[in-house]
This record gives structure tokens, C-alpha cells and sequence, in this order.
């Protein structure tokens, strides 16, 4: 039977799912290689039954490299290599694409000069297709771009108030989480064709977080900007800050560029303010007695109203509030906190269904209504694999 293979590669994780290569794309198998550059890394697998196996990696897996290893070793010993009929891969950053491609040299080169750009993501994934292609020189590779589904955005929300010579370098708002919003609105069609077509917001929170403003199906406006550091605080991220902050460090600790990079990525957002945890789970056990971990809540609450209000302006209103992600999901005293105060916007959460983490949360009264619904970017990776090879004879 033909599979289809979807690749979700992060910097210490990749994530895989095996589909039936066909219209119906019934997922097979899912699995995740996590904790790379650690000795415990470990290759998790899921099947249709939903029972999770884990196995140690065989050999050392302290980089990108060995993980890409490790899971082209278990496709030869499972003998699925003769079963993939084509691979989609996640990737983070296609510039001004606003479709999947199929993988050329052509693009493969042009990507490879995106690195000074997208430094955390791109040199990863890459290193995942040319292994595949190593391996496998005769499948098809797809390229599902994270930036492809906010090239919508009017010119003024892409600007950046720079000198205009940079933006011919590729110097501007491009946003993040597509893959996760072209599947959100997708789902939303589904459950609410109407409401699809009106006045979205999305919240894509999670270790990652950003907003999207969205309008008749287009992405309007994004959180994140020119790299997904920017935007809403997160795990580890920053988010939006005073580029004289850069300057300062500059000259009062002699912080380099590679190392304030590594602080706004890796050092700060929710870590940074809490000085403990990146992961809310643990902030919020901690809230009542620390109140560290409750100033990183709250500021995380704060920020993520401060984008909903500012979306509802450029919307013009709201009809919809989508939460999404790991805590946009699993928290409900999150999403609690992060709508009270919104009444303004016709946003009244009934606790109940809010709890009970029901689909719909809002209120009967409420005007604007506000949906829960789990984000699945290795099935938009699926489809959007699907799609862009069909028309050109299928996989």
C-alpha cells in the first residue's frame, strides 16, 4: 500500500506521520524522535490503536544529524522505504511563497540562502530533505511553507519601519504557524462554513505562540513578524522588544549579536520572567507561591488580550475566537483569564463549557463566538503534499 510520509522538524524534536496515499489520507502512524543532543533520546510510535511504544535511538543522536539517522534507520528496518510514495516536509521559512513546492534543485538552492535568515529552523530542515533525497533519490518532496499563508496580508502589515533599501535584501513581515492556521480554517469551514467567512481570530498558543487576524479567509495581520521571536512572550521567546535593548547590552555587557540571539530565543519569554519553567503546566502549579511564575502568567494573558483587541480593530469587530495549540487547548484557566475584560468585544465565556473544555465556549449571549479546536499541522502538511502533487499525476 503507497504511504505518504510527513516530516515536522524542530530543533530538538522531529515529528513524523504515515498516511494512506490517497484522497482520504487516514492517518497510519504517528511518531517523534525527542530529546536530541541527549543520551535518553528516545523514538516515540503511535498507531491506529493509539498505543504509544517508545525505543531508545540506536547510536548517538547528539545532533540533528544522528535524529535524521536514527529515523532513516527505522524506516529500512520496518521496510516502509519501499512503501513511501512521496514526503511532505514542514518548512519554517519560504520568503514570499504562497503555495507548497515541489522539491528541485532550483529551490533547494534558493532555500539554502535563507539560512542568514531563518538561523534556528532552516538549516534543520534542510538537513532532513537532503538526507531523504540521499536515501531515497526518486520520491517526490513537497515544501510546506509556515510563511506561505500569511502572504495575503495587505503591503502595510508587511512593511517594517527600517530603511527601505532592506526590504529588496528580504527584510519584512512574513509571519508564522501557516501551516497551523491553514488547517484551523479549514477545520472552521467545516464545523462553521459562516462563520469561516467572517471576522477570524486565531490563537495559536502553545510553546510557540502567536495571533492571526483573518477576514473572508485571508490573513489579514500575525503576531509574529520577521522571525518568530517577535510577537506574544512564549516558552522561550521574547517576543516584541525595544530594539534599544540590543544596543544596551551592547555596550553594558558586551553582548554580541549571536548571544542576545540566544537569550531572545532560548532564554527568555515565560523562562525568562519565571526563572524556572518555560512550560505553563509548571507556572501555573507554582502561581500561588512564587510570584515569579505568576508575573510570566500574567504578563502571558495580558500580551495575548492586548493582540486580540488590536485584531478586533483591524477587523473591524469580531465574530470568532479560535483557540488552539498546547495551551490554547489543554489550559482553560488560560483562556478564562485571557478573555475576561473582553465583554467590549461581545466576548462572555460560560465557565462551564469553558472547563469542560467544550468545543464551543462562549456563552448563548455572547455575540462573538469562541471555539476550541486542536491544531494538526502534520495533516496540513499531508494535504498540502497531496494537493500540489495530484495535479501533476499524483504520488
Amino acid at each position: 500500500m503507497p504511504i505518504l510520509l510527513t516530516i515536522n522538524g524542530g530543533s530538538s524534536s522531529i515529528r513524523f506521520s504515515t498516511y494512506q496515499a490517497d484522497e482520504g489520507l487516514e492517518r497510519l502512524l504517528v511518531g517523534k524522535i525527542d530529546r536530541i543532543g541527549s543520551p535518553s533520546a528516545m523514538l516515540h510510535l503511535s498507531g491506529p490503536d493509539k498505543l504509544m511504544t517508545m525505543m531508545p535511538c540506536l547510536g548517538a543522536v547528539k545532533d540533528h544529524q544522528g535524529a535524521i539517522k536514527c529515523l532513516l534507520d527505522w524506516i529500512e528496518e520496518r521496510g516502509l522505504g519501499k512503501e513511501i510514495s512521496a514526503i511532505g516536509h514542514r518548512v519554517v521559512h519560504g520568503m514570499r511563497r504562497s503555495e507548497p513546492e515541489r522539491v528541485t534543485l532550483g529551490l533547494m538552492e534558493e532555500l539554502r540562502q535563507m539560512k542568514a535568515i531563518d538561523p534556528e529552523h532552516q538549516p534543520g530542515e534542510l538537513a532532513l530533505i537532503e538526507a531523504f533525497q540521499r536515501r531515497y533519490p526518486k520520491l517526490p518532496q513537497v515544501a510546506c511553507f509556515d510563511t506561505a499563508f500569511h502572504r495575503s496580508m495587505p503591503r502595510v502589515a508587511k512593511l517594517v519601519a527600517i530603511p527601505r533599501r532592506y526590504e529588496a535584501a528580504g527584510v519584512e513581515r512574513y509571519g508564522f504557524h501557516g501551516l497551523s492556521y491553514g488547517y484551523l480554517m479549514e477545520e472552521l469551514a467545516r464545523l462553521d462554513p459562516l462563520a469561516a467567512k467572517g471576522r477570524v481570530i486565531l490563537a495559536h498558543l502553545g510553546n510557540g505562540s502567536s495571533l492571526a487576524a483573518v477576514k473572508e479567509g485571508r490573513s489579514l495581520d500575525t503576531s509574529m513578524g520577521f522571525t518568530p521571536a517577535s510577537g506574544l512572550p512564549m516558552g522561550t521567546r521574547s517576543g516584541d522588544l525595544d530594539p534599544g535593548l540590543a544596543c544596551y547590552l551592547s555596550r553594558s555587557e558586551a553582548m554580541s549579536a549571536a548571544r542576545f540571539q540566544q537569550m531572545v530565543n532560548h532564554e527568555s519569554g515565560l523562562l525568562g520572567v519565571s526563572e524556572t519553567s518555560s512550560d505553563l503546566r509548571d507556572l501555573l502549579t507554582r502561581e500561588k507561591n512564587d510570584v515569579r511564575a505568576a508575573e510570566a502568567i500574567a504578563l502571558f494573558c495580558y500580551q495575548t488580550k492586548k493582540w486580540i483587541g488590536s485584531y478586533a480593530a483591524v477587523l473591524g469587530g469580531l465574530d470568532i475566537l479560535v483557540f488552539a495549540g498546547g495551551i490554547g487547548e489543554n489550559s482553560a484557566g488560560v483562556r478564562s483569564r485571557i478573555c475576561e475584560g473582553l465583554e467590549f468585544l461581545g466576548i462572555q465565556i460560560d465557565e462551564g463549557r469553558n472547563s469542560g473544555s467544550a468545543e464551543v465556549i462562549s456563552s448563548d449571549r455572547s455575540r462573538a463566538i469562541v471555539r476550541v479546536i486542536p491544531t494538526n499541522e502534520e495533516v496540513m502538511i499531508a494535504r498540502s503534499t497531496w494537493r500540489t502533487l495530484v495535479p501533476s499525476g499524483g504520488v
